[in-house]
């Protein structure tokens, strides 16, 4: 698996090779640019010397705080995004050893209860439990049985509505050129 979301070579590496990096990344994926979101695990492996769900969850919320703050941010909300980070991984460390493969691997689930486990994550809702089952299943290897209907219009095949789609540059401005159409659509029938 090799992704390629933020136009970062290192970060893409980190994305690809550390799911916890990839789950944090989606979850910080809101009301950032979804390159800044993705680019994330990076700068906190980095300013934290590494990147695991016990260190995340037992750092002092202070010092994540800062962490999530020092320039160039990790999110424009460092201080709520520093807390739902560590409230993911508290969960992660409750409910599967720390370990962020356990969503989707423990007891071979299928994928409604895969999505059902992300939906229980801190600071995931339906739509971002979706799209990361999506991502799991398009470009990182899951084969749970019935991924697809879990992930609804975001499993559909060749769609470019997310994050889950995105395999180069042009891919990634077909989600862009997506999301801001959808976008319009929403604000134009609220009127």
């Amino acid at each position: 698996m090799a992704l390629h979301i933020t136009g970062d070579g290192a970060a893409d590496d980190l994305l690809s090779t550390d799911p916890l990096a990839l789950l944090i990344g989606m979850l910080l994926d809101q009301q950032v640019a979804m390159e800044t979101a993705f680019a994330g695990p990076l700068k906190i492996r980095e300013r934290l010397g590494g990147l695991d769900a016990r260190t995340l969850a037992e750092t002092d919320p202070e010092r994540l705080t800062e962490v999530f703050r020092t320039p160039p941010a990790v999110h424009r909300y460092p201080g709520s995004m520093a807390g739902r980070t560590q409230a993911l991984c508290a969960h992660l460390l409750e409910h599967y050893g720390g370990d962020a493969t356990a969503l989707w691997t423990s007891g071979d689930p299928d994928g409604a209860e895969v999505l059902r486990r992300l939906k229980a994550l801190p600071g995931f809702g339906d739509q971002k439990a979706r799209i990361f089952l999506a991502l799991l299943g398009k470009q990182c290897g899951l084969t749970a049985e019935g991924w697809r209907e879990a992930a609804g219009a975001y499993g559909e095949e060749g769609s470019r509505r997310s994050v889950a789609d995105i395999v180069d540059a042009g891919s990634l401005q077909e989600v862009r050129e997506n999301k801001r159409a959808a976008k319009a659509a929403a604000k134009a029938e609220k009127g």
